[in-house]
């Protein structure tokens, strides 16, 4: 069961990063950053990003042994099938089909993970 502290802590690194993404397109379309400072500011947002992944380990940690199983199969579900997508797609750009953003990615490994976490809670019913 997810905790009260792991999800307010989620919540928390969300808003900071809503906070910190909000910063970063304020400046640069008030054209305030220059140089180093673009990529720099770019950056911002993946502190709370940082953190969350963080939260997100600790959470694992301190799960028990069949949701750690669960979790474990849908995460493999999501990274084989975000692999066996983004491959799928990277040769469909060769021949023609428009390029999609990197910001693409984890959408479908997320989806993914959830359909994961469907199918594996059922394997272990």
């Amino acid at each position: 069961m997810t905790s009260k502290r792991y999800l307010a802590e989620l919540f928390l690194c969300l808003v900071v990063y809503c906070l910190l993404l909000s910063l970063f397109i304020f400046l640069l379309t008030q054209h305030r950053l220059h140089g180093l400072w673009q990529p720099a500011a770019a950056l911002l947002p993946m502190i709370p990003g940082c953190a969350f992944c963080w939260v997100v380990i600790r959470e694992f940690r301190r799960i028990d042994e069949l949701q750690r199983k669960i979790q474990f199969d849908a995460l493999v579900f999501s990274f084989t099938g975000t692999a066996l997508l983004t491959f799928s797609y990277g040769f469909l750009e060769v021949v023609g089909f428009p390029s999609l953003s990197l910001f693409v990615v984890w959408p479908v490994m997320a989806l993914l993970w959830n359909i994961g976490i469907v199918w594996a809670k059922r394997h272990y019913q």
